[in-house]
């Protein structure tokens, strides 16, 4: 199975907004900043979550997004299906015509190595990826990274 960008930044993405949420709305270019994926993706992906109600937006000054669900009730499958992300490793999309119009000898394999994957990711809360000291470690980092003037040092 193949994850492709658009899941990959999706997670990243809502990882960045739980860690960045306590101090209220986070907005798109700050997630952009830190993560380095470009604003007008960041824009589509947070329309479509918005569309499936993991996130909620806020306008006018100090506005962004934020979680509309606690980070324990929002898994990483919820968060890859919200961005039409499909978790298939079968070469016909289950639909069982893999092999001219046929169902291939290894359909099976893929289609139970799909209900795993989903089943783990499932499984996997916001919540869990943001209290993973590794993760929270990264997080510092970015934000070092994002918060220092062009040409300075983080030591500086």
């Amino acid at each position: 199975m193949r994850l492709t960008t658009k899941g990959r930044f999706a997670v990243t993405a809502m990882i960045d907004l739980a860690l960045h949420s306590a101090d209220g709305p986070v907005t798109l270019a700050g997630i952009s900043e830190r993560q380095k994926i470009s604003l007008s993706y960041l824009e589509q992906l947070f329309g479509k979550l918005r569309r499936n109600k993991l996130v909620g937006s806020v306008r006018g000054p100090g506005g962004g997004y934020c979680l509309t669900k606690p980070m324990s009730e929002v898994s990483v499958v919820d968060i890859i299906l919200a961005v039409d992300e499909p978790i298939d490793a079968t070469q016909c999309g289950g639909k069982e015509n893999c092999l001219n119009d046929q169902r291939c000898m290894t359909h099976d394999l893929w289609a139970n190595l799909n209900a795993r994957i989903r089943d783990y990711l499932a499984l996997v809360t916001l919540e869990q990826l943001v209290s993973n000291p590794k993760v929270k470690d990264i997080a510092v980092l970015q934000d070092m990274r994002a918060c220092k003037e062009p040409g300075e040092t983080a030591l500086a």
